[in-house]
């Protein structure tokens, strides 16, 4: 017999529970047993889950998450139109030649690309210096040299300067054929700290020319307006000209000028600045592709692109090289281009003195009759 209070096995005659004292009226069933307290429990059926209150706890601060990290890839990487600079997409404008990237390039259908379009106080980096390109009918360009940067340029083109700005001279050699070619005897050198500005006497666009080591151009007289002092100057012949005789008077004409200037970076890359009237148009000539141009309307070529007279006339009229002809002053003056290579021209271009006086001889030159 089991106790009804605490379940204890009692004998079956006693009266009094020997485990808690109760007394003992009838005998009873064992207790039934406890219920399994959840679903970890080995015995019995689950009966649900025991509800607890919980206890309020304070929140467990969390970390901020990293920043992301951006990777570059080449999408987001663009080039400069004007230059080839490999910039990054966040560019509004090249720092290398100052060119807006955000103007598409325009090419007409005749194959000329004109200048890229440079905002007005586009900045230009070289070396540790800066160059603002300030105004746009006639550019200035405001240099900020630092001490260990200069440039040279010809003393005509010179707006003004800072006191701290040191100039030296710059001599050229060949100094006769120099004067007589009207070209400047001495080029001048300035050397930073400090601010000093060019420009020229004409309206039209200037152009920025990164020279990267071992690269060369060929620029026409006159154009020159500044250049870094790692740029190597040189100067050479056209050999582009022709004779024309009044009595017995001879004279010689240069339609390019007796020189064009060669500008090139041998060991370490330059800036080269230019100035052009009216606006610039570039075209890249294949091997052997040719093209007519004014003579004084060309800015620059590559050395690669060759270049002599070419004269165009109505059929029925004298052969060109016949000097006694009288259809002379009945042709038309042309410099032809031979690529392969970069030719730069300008819309404005000058009347070529000579040009219908009765001509004697000339350098070598091609012939197209109408």
């Amino acid at each position: 017999m089991f106790c009804t209070h605490c379940g204890a096995q009692i004998p079956d005659s006693a009266s009094f529970c020997v485990g808690c004292g109760a007394k003992i009226g009838a005998a009873g069933a064992p207790p039934a047993p406890a219920p399994p307290q959840g679903p970890g429990s080995q015995t019995g059926e689950f009966r649900g889950p025991s509800y607890r209150t919980p206890v309020p706890q304070a929140p467990i601060p969390q970390a901020p998450p990293p920043p992301p990290i951006i990777v570059p890839s080449s999408r987001t990487m663009t080039r400069c139109p004007w230059c080839s600079a490999q910039l990054d997409g966040t560019s509004t404008s090249c720092p290398q030649c100052g060119a807006a990237l955000e103007m598409p390039v325009e090419i007409i259908p005749s194959g000329w690309e004109q200048l890229p379009g440079r905002h007005d106080m586009a900045k230009i980096q070289f070396g540790d210096s800066f160059c603002q390109i300030e105004g746009l009918y006639v550019p200035v360009a405001d240099m900020n040299l630092a001490a260990s940067d200069g440039v040279y340029f010809s003393h005509h083109v010179l707006l003004w300067k800072d006191t701290a700005v040191n100039i030296t001279v710059m001599p050229m050699r060949g100094g006769w054929k120099r004067m007589f070619a009207g070209l400047p005897l001495v080029m001048t050198e300035a050397h930073g700290p400090g601010h000093i500005a060019f420009s020229h006497d004409a309206p039209g666009e200037l152009i920025a020319l990164p020279m990267r080591p071992g690269e060369s151009v060929d620029v026409r007289e006159h154009l020159f307006l500044t250049a870094t002092t790692n740029v190597a100057y040189d100067w050479f012949s056209t050999h582009v000209w022709f004779t024309t005789q009044s009595g017995n008077e001879t004279e010689t004409h240069y339609p390019l000028g007796a020189f064009m200037d060669r500008f090139s970076a041998p060991q370490s890359p330059g800036l080269l600045l230019l100035h052009a009237a009216g606006n610039v148009f570039i075209r890249q000539l294949g091997p052997e592709q040719t093209i007519l141009v004014k003579p004084t309307a060309l800015v620059f070529k590559d050395p690669s692109v060759r270049m002599h007279l070419h004269f165009e006339r109505p059929s029925g009229s004298y052969s060109t090289f016949n000097f006694f002809g009288s259809s002379w002053s009945n042709r038309y003056f042309w410099l032809r281009l031979v690529g392969p290579g970069r030719v730069a021209i300008q819309s404005v271009f000058a009347h070529i003195e000579g040009e219908a006086r009765s001509m004697s001889n000339c350098s070598y030159a091609s012939e197209t009759q109408w």
